[in-house]
């Protein structure tokens, strides 16, 4: 009788844990379908239709093109990479934030963007050519990395925006907060400006 009361309150406190875990944030990617009553519709890269929550206060943000020029010693960036070469991670992209955004997502882990790809948010701390190409130092709390950034890298910057930019046929990537119905909520919304796709 103890036994089977023990496990009871042993599977009782693994449910209320689970409860009680929030769901991983889920990454849209997609074109804007409609936003109707604060309801984004966004018809995402895999084909399906995916619906998200704004509040009253939402904000976009603008996803511009930059240069691999743009990209200096003290800056703060968002690189995804993918593989190592000659010691460094070799960047597929990279994100150069407003100064405002100075400490977003820091860090480095895994990234969905392709099977295996990382995300590193850092400071800029020493930038060297190496030939055409970029060997940036980045540091953030808790570590360091070496990211070469080659020619063919994507380099775009986080730009003021106005909420029109997110009309119909517009590019977006949007952070989502899954709620345990399974719906989602975000509270910002990055949208490609003239016709680029967020790269994220």
């Amino acid at each position: 009788m103890i036994r089977i009361l023990a496990s009871a309150l042993l599977a009782a406190l693994a449910v209320q844990v689970a409860a009680q875990t929030p769901a991983p944030p889920a990454r849209v990617r997609g074109t804007v379908e409609k936003l109707d009553n604060l309801v984004l519709t966004v018809k995402a890269r895999d084909g399906g239709t995916v619906n998200i929550k704004l509040p009253e206060n939402y904000a976009v943000v603008g996803i511009g093109r930059a240069k691999l020029e743009d990209i200096g010693k003290g800056k703060y960036v968002g690189v995804a990479s993918l593989g190592q070469k000659d010691g460094a991670l070799v960047a597929l992209e990279v994100h150069i934030f407003a100064e405002n955004f100075r400490g977003l997502g820091e860090g480095h882990y895994p990234w969905d963007l392709k099977p295996e790809s990382l995300m590193t948010n850092a400071n800029v701390a020493d930038v060297v050519s190496v030939g055409q190409d970029r060997m940036l130092t980045v540091q953030y709390k808790g570590g360091e990395k070496k990211i070469l950034v080659p020619t063919s890298a994507e380099i775009v910057s986080f730009e003021p925006a106005d909420r029109s930019a997110l009309k119909v046929g517009a590019h977006i990537f949007c952070v989502a907060q899954r709620a345990p119905d399974g719906s989602l909520s975000a509270g910002r919304v990055n949208v490609g400006l003239n016709g680029i796709t967020p790269p994220m």
